[in-house]
């Protein structure tokens, strides 16, 4: 979501030569995701991908310049996959990103690129950058639509303080993110129905109400 999702860092950097292919850039991310639940982080090499995706390495090269950019791109386009629905309630509305959110963790590279990307991030502090501009802040658009959708139904009030209101949306995206990532990766405890009931309940109306769920 966590979810958390600005411009790709290796995109600070004009290119030349030859467009780049979207069919190429898809199969390597593919190729990417697919390497790293069969090998792990360690293993992993750009020169493996190149081959999985049926490209030459130096399509590879040309477009990331590391292993870690690369994975962190792979995470990214699963992440992008994420919407929110229209249920015709907030909490409607937060219930179903949520399942859905859980729904792309049980998908085994997801899972594994995730994992892998975050660990190694502990000691790689642009790889951390990385994450955060290329997934969490991608993502926030979600609690963004989501909170603009409630103002419109009168769910929510307006808030005129543009920096509270920035403030609030990545509290949210915190809560979310971390509730899922922590149940879904670390707990290892089903993200079902009646935890997300409960979970939105607390989120929207605090301990008392989700008692009274």
């Amino acid at each position: 979501m966590v979810a958390s999702m600005c411009s790709h860092s290796r995109g600070t950097t004009a290119r030349t030569g030859r467009p780049r292919s979207a069919e190429a850039d898809a199969a390597i991310l593919d190729a990417t995701r697919a390497a790293l639940v069969e090998l792990g982080w360690s293993k992993l090499t750009l020169g493996d991908v190149a081959t999985r995706a049926g490209v030459a390495k130096t399509t590879v090269y040309r477009r990331w310049a590391g292993k870690s950019e690369l994975v962190v791109d792979a995470v990214a386009e699963l992440f992008d996959e994420l919407e929110l629905p229209d249920r015709g309630s907030l909490a409607a509305d937060i219930e179903g990103v949520v399942l859905q959110f859980a729904a792309l963790l049980e998908r085994p590279e997801a899972r594994t690129a995730l994992m892998a990307v975050v660990a190694e991030s502990t000691t790689d502090e642009p790889l951390r950058e990385r994450i955060r501009v290329s997934i969490v802040e991608r993502q926030k658009r979600l609690v963004l639509e989501g909170r603009a959708r409630a103002q419109a139904r009168g769910e929510l009030p307006e808030e005129t303080d543009p920096a509270a209101a920035a403030r609030t949306a990545d509290l949210i995206f915190d809560v979310i993110a971390g509730a899922v990532v922590h149940r879904a990766l670390v707990s290892c405890e089903p993200v079902d129905e009646d935890w997300v009931r409960r979970f939105t309940a607390v989120l929207l109306g605090g301990l008392g109400s989700a008692a009274e769920a």
